[in-house]
């Protein structure tokens, strides 16, 4: 399972990234809720974490999930990564 993110920041520039098993199990580890089910009531705070797990984990960022979100302005889905 995949899933296809569009992070826009506070500076207009946006970055797509590509959630995959490890950034799924590391969120399924933090809230304790299946992506199946979360998919079913997804909050903001959800595509966030999800969001940066990815970029962490592909060394597009090295700050902690807070002050990541500090610098986004938005967060949606995408067909697929450019």
């Amino acid at each position: 399972m995949k899933i296809n993110l569009e992070v826009e920041h506070a500076n207009g520039e946006k970055t797509e990234v590509v959630c995959s098993a490890p950034d799924i199990v590391k969120f399924e580890d933090r809230y304790d809720i299946a992506i199946t089910k979360a998919a079913q009531d997804m909050k903001l705070t959800h595509l966030l974490f999800l969001a940066h797990a990815a970029m962490l984990r592909q060394g597009k960022t090295k700050l902690n999930f807070e002050d990541w979100t500090l610098d986004v302005e938005g967060i949606g889905a995408s067909d697929s990564p450019k």
